[in-house]
């Protein structure tokens, strides 16, 4: 969890659970992929959080964050898009952009 969530009101309703998270750096930003338990612990959801450090007028630091909530029934249809979108890009847009040669993974939420 972020500290901002414990201290906003009503945080002790909520009745969920953090199951399993994953912070990705990427540069400016950092993305939590975190699952979570529904009210009840009768089933899981995901979130995906993107924070990004923001330097204040003041001189302080805060953060900007978006939170997208992901359900079970929407996981393939949500993977099936994403990677549409990303195989376009890459395609037609980035042509110029070397590609990873890392170990390549399917995106599976099964393993959730």
């Amino acid at each position: 969890m972020y500290r901002d969530d414990y201290e906003r009101s009503g945080f002790g309703d909520r009745n969920t659970e953090d199951v399993w998270s994953k912070p990705v750096r990427a540069g400016k930003r950092t993305y939590f992929f975190d699952v979570k338990t529904t009210k009840g612990n009768n089933d899981y959801y995901l979130t995906i959080t993107e924070s990004k450090r923001r330097q204040e007028a003041d001189g302080s630091f805060s953060f900007d964050k978006h939170k997208i909530f992901l359900y079970k029934e929407d996981f393939d249809k949500f993977v099936e898009g994403l990677q549409e979108v990303i195989t376009y890009m890459k395609d037609n847009l980035l042509k110029d952009v070397p590609e990873h040669n890392g170990p390549s993974k399917e995106v599976s939420f099964d393993e959730l």
